[in-house]
This record gives C-alpha cells, structure tokens and sequence, in this order.
C-alpha cells in the first residue's frame, strides 16, 4: 500500500516556509511532545492542512525521520527550517498550542517530522481535505493512495505538479523526481538531509555517546566519519554520536575508531597538549553501536579516518 498521511498545521507555518524556497529540509513540528510519530516509513508522502476554517491541503515532503526532542535542539539543528523566525518565538507558538503561560526558558519537549524535498501550493491550487477528514481531527490521518479518498487525492496532486501549480519548490526539488517518489519511496531515503541526519544518529545510538556513554542531550553531537567537505554523505553509517569534546578530537585526528569498532587515542594528544588522562583511560575499550547492523560505522570509512585523519 502507498501511503499518505496528512498532518494539521497553522497558516503562519506555511506563509513563512513557502516563502523560503532555500531551505532544504522541514521540521513538522507537534507541540505536544508525547508520542512519536511513526504512521510512516522513510519516503513516504506526508502532506500539510491548514488548521480549520481553512480546511485545504497546501503542500507536503516526504518523510525522512521523526522524534521527541527538546525545543532548544529543534532550534538549534533545523533553525528557521521550523517555520519561525527564532526560537523565542517557537517556544511562544508552542505554549500557545499548548494553552499554557509562555516561558522564554522553558525547554519544552516536542514532537518532530523530518520532512524533505518539500513543496507548497499556490493558493488557487490548494486541495480540498476528503471528505473523509473529520472536523475534530486534530493531529492527522493516514490514507491509501491507490483507493477511496486516497486516490482523489494522489490523482490531486499529480495534476497540479503537471500544471506547476506550486508556490515554491525546494531547490533539490523537480518534478520528475517529486514524480518517481510517488511509487518509489527508497528515492527519499538515500538522501538525508544535515538535520535528518542528526536526529537519526542521534536515536539509533540510544541517546548516548558511543565512546563515554554519556546521556545527557544538550552535550552530543552527531560525527561524519568522512566529512562532508570532501564529498561524505548525511547517511548513519557515516554517522557517530560523540559527546562534544570527543567530536573536537575525532575531527582533529587526535582519537580514532578503528574497524573493529575499538576506541584509540593518539600518542600526539600528550605531545601535543600535555594532557588528555580522561581520554587515555578509554583507549582500546569497545565502543557502544546501534543495534542494527545497517546503521553501524561503515569499516571503510573508519580505515579511511584512520589512514587519514589519526595522528600517530
């Protein structure tokens, strides 16, 4: 089954996107922060309509990624990718939602859709909701693009993209692709953005540092095995997640991973600096690794960061 889910968000949300072709990436954000969203699968259609009155279909992207983040992390890994100029006012949409007393420290947690290749309709073009959407629905709705409401509403869609009747298309956006992603969801998943990126890494490692076991959020950070610099991709198994002085060293070559997933701390860390007996203590150790095998470093890469980058 093709799936589409179509997720309620507010005017103000689409008027600051749509106008913001630049942005390569989109954070659906949900204020409640409870549960998250798991209605689909990397590549899948999630599509945009606006809260009541205005009950119509205004855009979509398609599905790369979703977790339970505070909003001081949403802000800092998807910035005006949010729908919002600051964080400020993020944390002010959000106690509106939320019906409480606005906090400018309050670190409320959210729910987050990573959504890419996203796209937005002209007014004219916008889709009337099925009639199968319910006025008190109030998060979303999953349908079945090849029957029902579904279908009316893939059929929709695919005549405004032949009539180019978007309001703006990301700039890693054409047509043919928008296209091919209708019946091939795999496409999406083969290029995450930097933000999916992050918040994949960052839940397939448990939340915590694969060197030094470290939980706490604001202090990790996701590592490119093979810098994007130099042509590395947003892909997991480029991917570690490293408290942050860990990621300074792994970056400057004064620690490593080697192949066989081992910590190693270069002898330059001392000849260098004079220091470092936190880090030497943990060198050789195993480090943590996720436990699918497909979202582990990449031995490859791992022996290119240590051919390269390791200082010996």
């Amino acid at each position: 089954m093709r799936k589409a889910f179509v997720g309620v968000t507010d005017m103000r949300w689409y008027e600051f996107l749509s106008s913001r072709p630049d942005l390569t990436e989109v954070n659906f954000w949900q204020p409640g922060g409870r549960t998250r969203f798991q209605a689909l699968a990397q590549g899948e259609l999630f599509l945009f309509k606006l809260h009541s009155p205005n009950n119509y279909i205004v855009g979509g992207g398609f599905f790369a990624a979703s977790s339970l983040l505070p909003v001081s992390l949403a802000w800092e890994t998807f910035g005006a990718m949010n729908g919002v100029a600051s964080i400020d006012e993020m944390r002010r949409r959000i106690a509106e939602f939320r019906r409480v007393k606005p906090d400018p420290h309050e670190d409320f947690t959210i729910g987050n859709v990573v959504l890419e290749q996203t796209f937005f309709l002209k007014q004219e073009a916008w889709i009337p909701v099925p009639r199968s959407f319910a006025r008190n629905i109030v998060r979303g709705k999953l349908y079945d693009l090849d029957h029902g409401d579904g279908r009316e509403l893939r059929l929709a869609l695919e005549a405004r993209f032949q009539e180019h009747q978007y309001a703006s298309l990301q700039k890693n956006v054409a047509y043919g692709i928008v296209g091919r992603m209708f019946s091939d969801p795999v496409f999406a998943r083969r290029r995450l953005g930097q933000g999916a990126f992050r918040v994949l890494v960052t839940d397939v490692y448990g939340r915590q540092c694969a060197v030094t076991g470290e939980h706490t959020l604001p202090v990790l950070e996701t590592a490119h095995i093979f810098p994007v610099s130099k042509g590395g991709e947003h892909r997991v198994s480029n991917g570690l997640l490293l408290r942050s002085d860990v990621h300074t060293l792994f970056d400057r070559g004064y620690v490593t991973i080697t192949p066989d997933l081992k910590f190693r701390v270069s002898t330059r860390l001392n000849d260098d600096w004079k220091n470092g007996k936190i880090y030497y203590q943990l060198d050789r150790q195993s480090i943590h690794v996720p436990k699918d095998p497909d979202c582990r470093p990449d031995r490859k890469l791992l022996e290119w960061h240590g051919d390269e980058v390791f200082r010996r």
